[in-house]
């Protein structure tokens, strides 16, 4: 048996159907303000100036392993997941997006990531290692993206 299928054992439904709820305001509020105050009542640490975008989805089991800097942007659509349930077991792992990162649209970044200060994802990226403070990433695995890259592109 799988460890998804022991997901009670590690948390209360009572906890994890609250936690739907508030991710289910923080999603489609239209209101910044009302998101912010749904993250924070999930347990994410949001600094000031956070902006999360529509539709974007925290963690439901563990959002309090989720920490957003100042000013920081999670784009559209975008997930942060702290778990992973996998065949005989689960993880879980901190996710740290830093002081003005920005998240773009549909991106995904998994459990254990940090995403230093100043670092922008790219859209539809799915983000497996940290990023640096001030790198671009993007692409699925997301790498780091920069001048040197896109030389090496047009060359193809």
């Amino acid at each position: 048996m799988n460890s998804l299928r022991r997901w009670t054992d590690v948390k209360p439904v009572w906890r994890v159907a609250l936690n739907y709820l508030l991710v289910w305001v923080a999603r489609v509020a239209p209101s910044l303000r009302v998101r912010n105050w749904a993250l924070r009542r999930l347990g994410v640490t949001v600094g000031e100036g956070v902006s999360w975008g529509l539709e974007a989805t925290p963690d439901v089991f563990w959002p309090e392993l989720i920490t957003l800097g100042d000013h920081a942007v999670v784009g559209y659509d975008a997930v942060i997941l702290c778990h992973e349930f996998l065949q005989d077991e689960y993880r879980t792992g901190e996710v740290v997006v830093g002081e003005r990162a920005m998240i773009g649209a549909k991106a995904v970044i998994l459990p254990g990531v940090h995403i230093g200060a100043g670092a922008q994802v790219a859209a539809n990226s799915l983000v497996t290692r940290d990023v640096p403070p001030n790198a671009t990433v993007a692409g699925v695995p997301a790498r780091p993206m920069g001048d040197d890259d896109a030389a090496g592109d047009a060359d193809e």
